[in-house]
């Protein structure tokens, strides 16, 4: 992949290496792409209720923190991991919209399970999330909208022109 310059993926739960339980991004290489989760996961927030030890030695040993985990992702758990991403050296850090709505309180979803896109092992696989909140009511959130693009601007992933 690297002779051919295409991207690789680097989904932080699901490293490459078998003897380390996830990826950091800021082992990322440059010709890569990182994303905490993707359409065939579940979102952060989903995730972090599933195992409670993963999520313990997640943020311990990923976030940095102390003393135990809480029960539920907060948006200041969520904004810590996104800009993990955001700070990489990899040449793109993508999202799944849900993630991002997620460091909101306010717009995050009710219901956590709902954000789901697909379960792969599930058969007939039917992608069943919907946004919860029109486009039209999202670009008149001010002050999420300003946040997310301050976020993007400090990690000098936008560059004004």
């Amino acid at each position: 992949m690297k002779q051919l310059g295409i991207l690789s993926l680097e989904v932080q739960r699901m490293p490459k290496n078998p003897k380390t339980m996830f990826f950091h991004p800021d082992d990322a290489p440059y010709m890569s792409v990182v994303s905490p989760s993707s359409h065939d996961t579940s979102t952060l927030r989903g995730w972090w209720e599933e195992d409670r030890e993963v999520k313990q030695k997640f943020y311990n040993n990923m976030l940095g923190e102390w003393g135990e985990a809480p029960d539920v992702m907060t948006a200041d758990i969520l904004k810590k991991i996104i800009n993990q991403h955001f700070y990489s050296k990899a040449m793109l850090a993508i999202f799944p919209i849900q993630d991002y709505l997620g460091i909101s309180e306010k717009l995050r979803h009710p219901d956590v399970n709902a954000e789901r896109i697909n379960i792969p092992a599930k058969f007939p696989h039917f992608w069943n999330y919907r946004m919860h909140i029109s486009l039209e009511d999202l670009l008149n959130e001010k002050d999420f909208n300003a946040e997310l693009a301050d976020m993007v601007k400090q990690s000098g992933r936008f560059k004004n022109q």
